[in-house]
């Protein structure tokens, strides 16, 4: 049977609901120490694993820690900063208006969790709290087979988004951290990945604590003009 088309937001139920999960979702940064419920956990990956993907091919190996597990992982994760950093992708030179954008919700963070904009110091410490997943109690680590190339990682990112709205839609904080990819060797080896299988990034997820300064400022968006351009003849 086909489809009956939608052709406004109020015939489709969802699109309010998903408009509210876009408007309500922010990075969280500080989490409480509660694990989320195996059944919840369930509901949620497969919630993600409805995203489309480039000829349906789902690439996306997902590593997903609890408990003791995810401590253990965040100070070996930790202590391997220190050896510096090797990504399997080339890590973005931000410049111009991105460069911008980049400092803005980074100015908007270091405030919101009282850190003057020249205390280096203060600065590399809230940086390297991306390396204990801000206390959250899991951590996802996205992967993809190499050979996929630009379209896997493509899928991949849709992949996260889908995962990051389906876990507001469960009442659960969650962040995408491009921080466990500059790490992509180690992560690998601890987990016994495939060498062929390229970290995309992680994704640390929990209940939000909703008194943590750091959740409690939201990062702008662009205006539509900056980002898209309708042709119409």
């Amino acid at each position: 049977m086909a489809r009956t088309p939608i052709t406004s937001p109020a015939e489709g139920r969802g699109a309010p609901a998903l408009e509210a999960l876009l408007a309500a979702r922010s990075s969280c940064r500080a989490f409480l120490e509660n694990a989320v419920p195996e059944d919840v956990m369930t509901r949620l990956f497969e919630m993600a694993q409805q995203t489309p993907s480039w000829c349906n091919v789902q690439p996306w190996q997902v590593t997903v820690t609890s408990g003791a597990a995810t401590r253990r992982f965040a100070d070996a994760l930790t202590r391997d900063v220190a050896n510096g950093s090797d990504s399997d992708y080339d890590f973005p030179e931000y410049s111009g208006v991105y460069a911008e954008r980049r400092r803005v919700v980074g100015y908007m963070l270091y405030a919101s969790v009282g850190i003057a904009r020249e205390d280096r110091e203060a600065r590399a410490r809230q940086a390297m709290l991306n390396y204990s997943f801000f206390g959250a109690p899991h951590v996802a680590v996205i992967a993809t087979p190499a050979r996929l190339g630009t379209y896997g990682a493509v899928d991949c990112g849709a992949y996260v988004s889908t995962l990051l709205l389906a876990a507001e839609s469960l009442g659960l904080g969650a962040i995408a951290q491009g921080s466990l990819a500059t790490q992509a060797p180690f992560v690998r080896s601890y987990f016994g990945l495939a060498d062929d299988l390229d970290v995309v990034c992680g994704v640390s997820f929990g209940y939000p604590d909703p008194e943590h300064p750091a959740n409690l400022f939201r990062a702008p968006r662009a205006p539509l003009a900056e980002s898209v351009r309708f042709v119409n003849e």
